[in-house]
């Protein structure tokens, strides 16, 4: 296997991919020649690429690992034209104390971010999840309204004018529990404010940071099935309802957390979400994007490779097609830290297998995944 390193060395001249047997396990990745991947930095990367079609393109950014490691540091800045914190803006990890907050980890990355003309995404304001052990014993009915507002209002507040966009809301909408609108109503928001809360949190937002683009972000709203089907239908009535009553809302957030294998397509349902958005005049984010491949059955890494590399690359012909998405981040870069590996929640066909969802591998080389994405941004409609 190749290091990071070695593979920029090579890269620097007239190698590719092809010539690179090690980083493939023998295969040389198809449909890929060395004078299309001579390089994958400057004119060669992915924030090259997208921008040739007016499109960004970022991921998620874990904390510990930006601070830790320089290679990663400067794969951001070589790959990427937009970041977004993977925990450190969540409630649980910003504030220690119900009077406290920890900013380290978020100042130090939207610095980076501003000294490398990198756009910020925020994520996120309002979850049900990632909340502090102190939340349940002291937010109450009573006092809910002046907790949100004011988390709302200091953290929007500390970033004015640095953040392309902020995830508002996340995951509000909750087809088991049963409301006829299908709103989440066992977040602890809803069970303290009501269906209230939503209106509230985007109108906050937009007084703490007017030029910030509101987002309401959401999963399993992609897929061709009965139960996303609904879910999506949901999310997109909610959508209306907001826009009706005037509630600053300028983004969807389609997460896109995607199964390498599974029997459903997601052609319907992403055209559905992208028709339902421009319907609205509002512009769509793939948010987080990665690929599943725990239910790949062959134990082969390229092959398994090259069946992730296919997965992007039909998603994002899809998703692109039109020309309402505006912004394309993975959740996470490289497979090193991705989440789908902490623990074997998501590892529930092969345990013991590591899983390989995003464009770059453990050792920051380029995978399949980085080229099908590359290829996918040449395609796309100019924005």
């Amino acid at each position: 296997m190749l290091t990071r390193r070695e593979w920029m060395r090579q890269a620097a001249g007239v190698t590719a991919v092809a010539a690179m047997p090690g980083l493939l396990g023998g295969k040389a990745l198809a449909g890929t020649s060395a004078d299309k991947a001579q390089t994958i930095t400057g004119a060669g990367s992915l924030k090259a690429h997208a921008a040739a079609r007016g499109l960004l393109t970022g991921c998620a950014v874990n904390a510990n690992l930006f601070r830790e490691d320089e290679d990663f540091r400067k794969l951001l800045a070589e790959q990427y034209s937009i970041v977004v914190p993977e925990n450190c803006l969540k409630w649980n990890l910003l504030r220690p104390t119900a009077d406290t907050y920890n900013f380290t980890d978020a100042d130090n990355l939207i610095a980076f971010a501003e000294a490398h003309g990198m756009k910020v995404r925020g994520h996120n304001f309002v979850w049900h999840e990632a909340l502090p052990s102190w939340f349940p014993g002291t937010v109450n009915k009573d006092n809910a309204q002046k907790f949100l507002v004011d988390h709302i209002r200091t953290v929007g507040g500390r970033y004015k004018g640095k953040i392309h966009s902020w995830d508002v809301v996340n995951e509000a909408i909750w087809i088991p529990d049963g409301r006829p609108d299908g709103l989440r109503s066992s977040s602890p928001w809803f069970e303290m404010l009501g269906p209230g809360y939503i209106d509230l949190a985007f109108r906050t937002a937009r007084e703490a940071d007017p030029k910030a683009l509101l987002t309401y972000n959401d999963y399993s709203i992609e897929y061709d099935n009965e139960e996303q089907g609904k879910k999506r239908t949901a999310v997109l009535a909610l959508l209306r309802r907001m826009k009706a009553d005037n509630v600053p809302l300028d983004a969807l957030g389609i997460q896109s957390h995607i199964h390498a294998v599974g029997k459903d397509g997601f052609s319907k349902g992403v055209r559905e979400l992208l028709d339902g958005a421009k319907a609205l005049g509002l512009q769509v984010f793939v948010t987080e994007l990665d690929v599943n491949d725990d239910t790949v059955p062959t134990p082969d890494m390229a092959e398994r490779d090259k069946i992730v590399a296919e997965v992007y690359r039909s998603y994002l012909t899809t998703a692109l097609y039109g020309t309402e998405v505006k912004a394309v981040l993975t959740w996470g870069t490289s497979d090193k830290n991705t989440w789908l590996n902490n623990g074997t929640k998501f590892r529930k066909q092969h345990p013991d297998r590591l899983q390989r969802p995003l464009p770059f591998d453990p050792d920051y080389a380029p995978a399949p995944a980085f080229f099908a994405m590359r290829e996918s941004f040449d395609k796309a409609r100019k924005r």
